[in-house]
């Protein structure tokens, strides 16, 4: 037994000195308390590290087919009303969403932003007493209605029931309406009063349109839109009015759901007009973004940049139809961002590793000031040291 324990003494790496041959220093001391503050800093910084979750960024190719993308949007145009205010979306595989209604609400403002009325967008219309017959009479009590499209039917069973119908097939016939007094429906809503009636109004409008994932624009632009002979124009000649003032406020514009660390670079971005009309343009390059948190939570969203310019309505009639345009286009490569802890394994390796390094530098510095200040020492007293 008493073998056995000789030899695993002799196996021992730390051999300890007797305390008659230590030698304390102030200069120990001083390097002993700096030291153990440092290390204790780094623990500290390396705990932190270990308990908050970390963020890995990969950039993979974008494989993804057939998806579509979530365009969310709330504008303020301060000097554009409601009732002229429309959206349209189109894209390079030759979709079109025109005059788009759904998912969308409409708030009218006053001159000082306030709110006068909230409403989704087509709805509200009043109703028609006694309308016009598509036959050329009054509707009596115990008929159907069925309003003429004046020219615009694209059968004989077609009725148009209201302004909105009439201005919607004019449309698709790539027609203007250019006095709406002459329309029964349109006389009837007060569709001109309504336009007067907000002149001076503001309006926001905020909500989601959900779009093919190809290039593509969409825009805000006064009057209905439509396509004459191959070109995407809009019906303006019923506002009568020779310029519209496109300024306006993005409080928020973003491509896809909020992730955390997500920028996006056009909120609460405003912009006024100083010249009588013109297109404001914003080319945005959309990067497709995967975040995954801590728990395995996937968030398929969209990151972007963008830039911006101005088109006076000088320029060219076709091409600087007034209105904010929205030009995006897709980035091939795909920005993964996945949430992760850092193992025990890992931060007990960091930990042991802060408390060597320290250690042994310490007494490296140690050792080289103990045997310094010795060496001079001996010098003096020899008086070899001037």
């Amino acid at each position: 037994m008493d073998n056995i324990m000789s030899k695993l003494r002799s196996l021992d790496a730390y051999p300890k000195i007797n305390e008659d041959f230590y030698s304390r220093t102030l200069s120990g001391g001083l390097i002993t308390l700096v030291s153990s503050i440092v290390m204790l800093l780094l623990f500290f910084s390396e705990l932190r590290l270990y308990l908050h979750a970390v963020t890995d960024t990969t950039l993979v190719v974008d494989t993804s087919r057939g998806e579509t993308l979530r365009i969310n949007f709330d504008i303020t145009f301060p000097a554009l009303p409601c009732s002229i205010l429309s959206l349209d979306a189109m894209d390079i595989s030759g979709e079109q969403h025109l005059d788009v209604k759904h998912d969308i609400i409409k708030k009218r403002l006053d001159t000082h932003g306030d709110v006068i009325e909230e409403r989704q967008d087509g709805i509200g219309s009043p109703k028609i007493e006694k309308p016009l017959q598509k036959h050329g009479g009054r509707l009596e009590h115990n008929e159907t209605y069925c309003g003429s499209c004046y020219g615009a039917e694209t059968s004989d069973e077609e009725c148009c029931n209201n302004c909105e119908d009439v201005r919607e097939a004019y449309r698709k016939k790539g027609w203007a309406l250019s006095n709406p007094d002459v329309i029964d429906q349109c006389k009837r809503e007060g569709f001109l009063q309504r336009i007067k009636d907000e002149e001076g109004e503001g309006c926001n409008i905020y909500g989601f349109i959900e779009v093919n994932k190809v290039a593509g624009n969409f825009h805000f632009a006064p009057g209905k839109s439509f396509h004459q002979s191959g070109v995407h124009v809009h019906d303006l000649l019923a506002f009568q009015k020779d310029s519209f003032n496109v300024s306006h406020k993005i409080t928020r514009l973003s491509f896809g759901d909020y992730f955390p660390g997500v920028v996006n670079p056009l909120d609460n971005v405003k912009w006024t007009q100083q010249t009588p009309s013109g297109m404001y343009q914003y080319f945005i390059k959309v990067v497709p973004t995967v975040y995954t948190d801590v728990s395995g939570h996937t968030i398929q969203s969209n990151q972007f940049s963008v830039t911006e310019h101005f088109r006076n309505a000088e320029i060219g009639h076709l091409q600087s139809l007034p209105g904010v345009f929205f030009f995006y286009d897709l980035s091939p490569i795909k920005v993964t961002y996945k949430e992760e802890h850092t193992s025990f394994l890992h931060f007990l390796t960091n930990v042991c590793a802060i408390i060597g390094g320290v250690f042994t530098v310490s007494g490296i510095l140690d050792s080289f000031i103990y045997h310094g200040q010795r060496a001079i020492k001996k010098k003096m007293e020899l008086g070899k040291f001037s």
